[in-house]
């Protein structure tokens, strides 16, 4: 999923059931609609994700409107965005709406890949946080947020029985060789941890002097991690074993996992978890923006919200006071903490060096 690859081992706790297993029904005001000649197709990541849109999602959206659906699996990372390039210069678009992960979005909203949304036709956008809501240089509507993740700090209970209250926890020396984090600059985000825990937020990443700080910065936890992950599953296993008992993870599955007994828990840290996001983009080729516009609008409804993040396992991207999630449901995919947004722009204007510099400071 964007720079997250959610894992079987997750899908497989999600699909066995879970305290979100169980959705309301939306219980909203029909929005019938003629049906379309055609289905309006929609790219989501494939695997259970996509069965969870395909059985739990999308058929509610169809009942409500009359608008149907043929979901498309897209592959992770940027070869969804090459690939509706290449269409949309021959005028086609293997997808009506897509969800984007923000780097593959903010590089088609630069090529003006993406159809500028109706704001007229979206009257649930004043429903999500303005986080949530992408633009064109000059104003135009551009995407909005389709679905969000958190990454939290997770430590096994057995091993640390007080939870940790911040992120530099992480470079305590009582910490050494015990931790695992995520081994990429641009899917750890550990460079905004880092920034907003020891200097006062994530200004200092906006020139490559301060990130070169930051690094600096970083670099003394290396004693203390373990493991360097590319592999969730492999951390995971580690991480219920006690065999590294603290890291940074995603904060669904570690719940899921202590619904299931393993001695895990997660921690939203007083400077805030990361929270990760995809979003709803139109192809400028597609032939049905109204159609799209009416499912990204639908979306953008606090009911669809919560059956999403039952059913799917994400963070709403509405405000909280609109759900009907139960505050046990709500903690299971989010917090009302205020988060850690990742400094997206320097990955795609600088992500080269940022990564040259990564693997000779970091991981070097």
């Amino acid at each position: 999923m964007s720079a997250r690859t959610r894992g079987l081992r997750r899908r497989d706790l999600l699909k066995a059931g879970s305290a979100l297993a169980v959705a309301a029904p939306l219980g909203a005001p029909m929005i019938r609609r003629a049906r379309a000649a055609a289905p309006l197709k929609v790219g989501v990541y494939g695997g259970y994700f996509k069965d969870a849109f395909d059985e739990h999602v999308f058929p509610v959206f169809t009942r409500e409107t009359g608008i149907a659906v043929q979901s498309v699996a897209e592959p992770t990372g940027e070869a969804w965005l090459v690939q509706l390039q290449n269409a949309a210069r021959a005028g086609q678009a293997p997808a009506d709406v897509s969800m984007m992960a923000q780097i593959p979005r903010m590089k088609g909203e630069r090529a003006g890949l993406w159809a500028p949304l109706d704001e007229s036709a979206l009257p649930n956008l004043a429903n999500l946080y303005p986080h949530f809501v992408y633009r064109y240089e000059d104003g135009r509507l551009s995407g909005i947020g389709a679905v969000s993740w958190y990454i939290t700090l997770v430590t096994n209970t057995e091993v640390y029985p007080e939870e940790p209250e911040s992120w530099a926890a992480f470079w305590d020396p009582a910490n050494r060789d015990r931790i695992g984090l995520l081994a990429l600059p641009s899917n750890s985000f550990l460079l905004e941890i880092t920034a907003t825990t020891f200097f006062g937020g994530k200004d200092i990443l906006e020139t490559r002097e301060g990130r070169l700080e930051v690094m600096r910065k970083l670099a003394e936890v290396k004693p203390n991690v373990r493991l360097w992950y590319r592999d969730e599953g492999q951390f995971q296993q580690a991480l219920q074993a006690g065999e590294i008992p603290m890291g940074q993870y995603y904060h669904d599955v570690t719940m899921i996992a202590a619904a299931d007994g393993f001695p895990v828990r997660s921690t939203f840290p007083k400077e805030g978890g990361v929270l990760d996001s995809g979003a709803w983009v139109v192809s400028k080729a597609s032939r049905m923006l109204e159609e799209a516009q009416a499912f990204i609008d639908w979306t953008c409804r606090p009911e669809a919200q919560a059956l999403i993040a039952r059913k799917v396992g994400t963070a709403p991207t509405v405000r909280r006071p609109l759900l009907d999630l139960t505050d046990e449901e709500f903690a299971l995919v989010s917090s009302e903490k205020t988060p850690i947004i990742p400094a997206y722009a320097i990955y795609m204007e600088d992500g080269d060096w940022i990564t040259e510099r990564w693997n000779e400071m970091i991981i070097g």
